[in-house]
């Protein structure tokens, strides 16, 4: 790993880190101190400390340190998490946040920053007591305070010693040796240090980007082993590392000689001048590993570095091997990489589309045949490489307890939040796109939704109010629910201030869903007063148009009394879906798959006993559109039509086409910004012929001719 790959994943790690800290003080803020969370949120904030002080980011390591000395004080006891230190913990995990996002950007912490982190520091400094250096006991009373040079029962008394030998691609890898001892000397005090350089070949001879030197280090630290291991976290595959705490046998530094590639004499006299053993207590080192057979070489040769003493390896695994471990099933990718892949595959779905088309029309068998193999193996990669992007929707909601927390405090009411279908999966791209709509969505609801206190228990409510946020799959698309429990929308304010706005006639006859999705029409408010959350009229529109954007829809429902609830349903994948191709006159559709519910023919009987434009299908009233009329295809009709019914939100409509092509995957393509305002269609693909096939806006087709928004006869929704 090169140190700008190691700079990189201390950015990520980190971020991941604060977020996780977050989300276990909002935890301890709703509930009693739960040490395990309490100690989670500590390993959180000293694992970014350490990594910080790795690269040398001293101002980060300065404030960490700060809000960790405060979490080790409640980790020992002598401090409770109520709600005033809880709100300062996350104000400095946000301050954290800043300071990460600015070493991101390569930017120095401006004044105001600064002056904020002393702010926080200060009151941070305010809960260590009496001392601001108080440590628990359990590390006050440890061996590193025990007296130097003494020894007895066969125990070496002193210092911490550490046996350090990098390999020769460390720095070829971007390690500095450098900086590991920099950062090893803020944890505690290097007392001694001994350079070997026994591997230093002729200058001739010499890799100017090869590591040759080793080290001995005397050292004294109030840490724990795992917190002087972790020192070392980015360069444990370019170098062998030996740790011996204080008053370890006189075994165990007998195995220590051993395990190391220099001569036992030649590197006891090193331990010597190092102060971490005397004379004589060499003498019985060496004594007591005389009888012991020597390791293989293969045991010693660097640059492995496997080769780890019994007392570091159960330290590791008690400890540092539990993130290990976590992280043994996953590893990071680049989401520009991930991104290339599925362009990769679209393209080479195009590919295997053309090339089956040609093997159809050779009409030679066996290029059939293996085209079609070829198929088939695209679409397991296909299916694969989404799989690679979805992500479950649980961590976008989880980051909404913040959002409910904060603007609850700002409003003065006491609200809850309920989240389920956590684990519901989608592309990640959606995902990355659909907080700030939500977020919006939320702060609407708390602000205008939901009820003050003394209003909702006149109205025989709880006092506290609740906002729910629920995903689930349906009909190829993931649903997204914002549901809070006030007091729901006043449909005849609404609809007065839309007559006021002009955006309806006075005489124009709605239905309460029609009323109701008025708020999305820009600049449209009922607010009698401006505040910090919303009433300017800016935001609903935007919610709609950026969902818009995504292939989505958004609606709402509302019970006077009772609450109101927002749906958005979006695509799973704005990448690569399956198709079903129909045709009208010279032009291609695709119907994304997942809402095609069956084919029919269209008959002359059935066109003459039609009541407007709906057939009676098995008993059921069927609205159907014609794709001719609809996008003005010219020419007239053939001899036999046939219907597409499609479901979209739990309602059925039909698409009256010329013919039917069948499935295909289909790469999905956007518009460009000249279609902007180009109704009706969702997108664009490639077919193997090389010919365009449009995409089709099921929900725009759906809400139109059921009624479902205000828009006008003959127009779509539109799509971004």
């Amino acid at each position: 790993m090169s140190m700008d790959d190691a700079f990189n994943t201390f950015i990520a790690e980190s971020r991941d880190l604060l977020q996780q800290m977050e989300d276990a003080l909002l935890r301890l803020e709703q509930a009693d101190d739960d040490p395990e969370t309490i100690n989670a949120i500590f390993r959180a904030a000293h694992t970014i400390k350490g990594s910080a002080g790795l690269f040398g980011l001293d101002h980060v390591v300065k404030f960490t340190h700060a809000a960790e000395s405060v979490l080790d004080r409640v980790r020992g006891g002598a401090l409770s998490i109520d709600g005033e230190l809880a709100a300062l913990l996350l104000e400095s995990c946000d301050h954290i946040g800043v300071l990460v996002d600015q070493v991101a950007e390569g930017s120095e912490a401006d004044a105001s920053v600064q002056e904020l982190g002393d702010v926080l520091a200060q009151r941070l400094g305010g809960y260590m007591g009496d001392s601001p250096a108080d440590l628990p006991d359990d590390v006050t009373s440890g061996p590193a305070n025990a007296p130097a040079g003494t020894s007895g029962g066969g125990v070496i008394a002193g210092h911490w010693h550490i046996s350090l030998r990098f390999s020769p691609d460390a720095i070829r890898n971007g390690m500095d040796p450098a900086s590991f001892l920099r950062y090893l000397s803020g944890l505690g005090r290097i007392v001694r240090i001994v350079t070997l350089t026994d591997r230093i070949p002729a200058a001739e001879e010499m890799d100017p980007e090869c590591c040759y030197l080793g080290f001995e280090i005397a050292f004294e630290s109030q840490e724990d082993q795992d917190e002087i291991e972790s020192v070392f976290e980015f360069v444990r595959e370019d170098c062998v590392l030996h740790i011996l705490p204080p008053h370890s046998s006189v075994d165990e530094y007998a195995a220590l000689l051993g395990e190391l590639p220099e001569e036992a004499a030649q590197i006891g006299e090193v331990l010597v001048r190092c102060g971490t053993l005397t004379p004589a207590e060499l003498e019985g080192v060496l004594a007591a590993g005389a009888d012991e057979e020597p390791l293989p070489p293969s045991a010693v040769d660097l640059p492995p570095a496997a080769a780890v003493p019994a007392s570091t390896a159960a330290t590791r695994s008690q400890s540092g091997g539990r993130g290990r471990a976590g992280e043994a099933g996953f590893i990071r990718v680049d989401a520009g990489k991930l991104d290339q892949l599925i362009n990769l595959v679209g393209e080479l779905i195009i590919a295997a589309a053309g090339a089956n088309l040609s093997a159809k029309n050779s009409g030679v068998t066996e290029m059939i045949e293996d085209t079609a193999n070829v198929s088939l193996l695209v679409e397991e990669v296909r299916d694969s490489a989404l799989n690679l992007r979805m992500v479950q929707i649980g961590a976008t909601f989880s980051r909404f307890n913040r959002v409910v927390r904060d603007v609850s405090k700002e409003l003065g009411k006491d609200i809850r939040l309920q989240i389920s279908g956590a684990e519901t999966e989608l592309d990640k791209t959606v995902v990355e796109k659909i907080g700030d709509p939500l977020t919006h969505l939320v702060r609407n609801s708390m602000d205008h939704g939901i009820e003050a206190a003394e209003t909702r228990i006149a109205r025989g409510k709880p006092a506290h109010g609740t906002m729910s946020l629920h995903a689930y799959h349906e009909s190829g698309s993931i649903v997204i629910e914002v549901a809070d429990d006030g007091g729901g929308l006043d449909r005849d304010r609404i609809l007065q201030k839309a007559i006021e706005r002009g955006l309806v006639k006075p005489d124009q006859q709605l239905s309460d869903n029609e009323i109701y999705n008025l708020i999305f029409e820009p600049g449209f408010s009922t607010a009698d007063a401006v505040s910090n959350l919303s009433g300017r009229g800016v935001g609903m529109d935007v919610v709609r148009r950026n969902i818009q954007a995504l292939r989505g829809s958004v609606d709402l429902e509302s019970v006077p009394g009772c609450g109101t609830t927002v749906r958005v349903r979006l695509p799973l994948t704005l990448a690569i879906i399956d198709g079903f191709q129909v045709g009208v006159g010279d032009w291609a559709y695709v119907v994304p798959l997942e809402m095609v519910v069956e084919c029919l023919e269209l008959t002359k009987q059935e066109q003459e006993s039609a009541s407007g434009n709906c057939i009676n299908l098995r008993g059921e009233v069927l609205p159907y559109v014609r794709l001719r009329d609809q996008f003005a295809v010219s020419g007239g009709p053939g001899q036999r039509e046939s219907i597409v019914v499609v479901s979209y939100a739990g309602t059925k409509v039909g698409l009256v086409v010329d013919r039917l092509i069948g499935e295909s995957q289909v790469v999905i393509k956007p518009l460009g910004k000249l279609f902007d305002r180009v109704r009706g269609i969702g997108g664009f693909s490639i077919l193997g012929s090389g010919e365009v096939a449009l995409i089709m806006d099921v929900g725009g087709l759906v809400r139109q001719l059921t009624g479902g928004g205000v828009e006008a006869p003959g127009q779509l929704t539109a799509v971004g």
